[in-house]
């Protein structure tokens, strides 16, 4: 594809040689000649000099400095050079189709409606009175439990489950070994100290254009419902617990766990291995750093870190301190002979 059709259908601005052929797109520092790439985390700044893409994505006042003994950089300035790198993706690499149809091998109850343009792989099982829109694709060993309702262009990769009753609006992704609505841990302690089983009632409700990743469990409510609000993004080993809440493209990265009636607001980062306690309400455009344990609310804006979890510049206080530790005990000991030999001494 030449450079100029590349420039022209992602809208950005061409520095160099429309003619320019590209075969195909990679990362700064592995990208070949003919191949695009992209720059916009400063600490790829020394790989932009030495790379051999023959164009790159960058922002529209970013300057390209000389390439002692290597070709010049063509740019196509971009607004965004990240997410422009991600369409670009797109003009070379197509996911694969998959033709309508049932395969012999899947169940699919007699009582099922599935819309138009399905593909139901292999060994699928869809239970009673399901309802699947248009467009629909379970790849194989897929299990859709009675009663749920799914909508338009659902994607459901290998191995994937959405249990009894569950809800899921349109261009919902789930990738390989998610499940939506397993029980959550519901349990009522007895006189004698074992447990007695709560029945999950409310179903998880997933709204429209929400990804979930690799092995990812969205547990059903107690009672109520447990919801992910449109456009969330749901990484590899997420728990949600039952009855909890996740708002409008709020990203949860690796291994987040959140416990029983949590609520994340709108647009939050919970970044990899956040832990949050139950029943706590996390504010809109929040943002927690990864392995922190949070047991408070935490406000709309914030930016916190740590176990338990204080206010960033706090916790960077307190790892500041925490490193001195061993000076500040040898300092400690050392006065403490000092206190000791005057107290012998005034006893003289």
């Amino acid at each position: 594809m030449k450079l100029g059709e590349i420039a022209q259908r992602l809208d950005c601005r061409l520095e160099g040689d429309a003619s320019t052929e590209i075969t195909g797109v990679a990362g700064v520092e592995s990208a070949e000649a003919g191949q695009l790439t992209f720059f916009s985390n400063p600490r790829y700044r020394r790989a932009l000099g030495t790379t051999r893409a023959s164009a790159v994505l960058i922002g529209a006042e970013v300057a390209l400095a000389p390439r002692t003994g290597m070709p010049a950089l063509t740019a196509l300035r971009s607004q965004n050079p990240y997410l422009d790198f991600a369409r670009a993706i797109e003009l070379f690499h197509q996911p694969p189709r998959y033709a309508p149809g049932i395969h012999p091998t899947a169940v699919v109850a007699a009582s099922t409606r599935i819309g138009p343009g399905a593909h139901i792989g292999p060994y699928c099982f869809v239970d009673d009175s399901v309802e699947i829109g248009r467009n629909a694709v379970l790849h194989s060993f897929v299990a859709i439990y009675r009663d749920a309702r799914i909508g338009d262009d659902f994607f459901a990769h290998a191995h994937a489950v959405v249990r009894e009753g569950c809800q899921l609006g349109h261009r919902i992704i789930l990738q390989n070994g998610v499940i939506v609505g397993g029980d959550g841990l519901g349990f009522a302690k007895q006189a004698d100290g074992r447990w007695y089983k709560m029945q999950q009632a409310g179903p998880a409700v997933i709204e429209d254009d929400v990804e979930i990743q690799a092995n990812s469990c969205v547990d059903r409510a107690t009672v109520g419902e447990t919801r992910i609000r449109r456009g969330a993004k749901l990484d590899d080993l997420v728990l949600v617990g039952h009855a909890s809440e996740v708002g409008e493209d709020t990203l949860l990265c690796g291994q987040v766990g959140l416990a029983g009636s949590t609520t994340v607001g709108n647009r939050c980062i919970l970044t990899g291995q956040v832990g949050v306690s139950g029943h706590l309400k996390i504010g809109d455009g929040a943002v927690i750093t990864p392995q922190s344990g949070v047991p408070n609310d935490v406000p709309a804006g914030a930016f916190w870190s740590g176990s338990p979890t204080v206010e960033h510049k706090q916790w960077m206080k307190n790892v500041a301190a925490l490193n001195r530790l061993p000076e500040l005990l040898k300092t400690v000991r050392e006065l403490e002979v000092e206190v000791g030999r005057l107290k012998r001494s005034r006893r003289r």
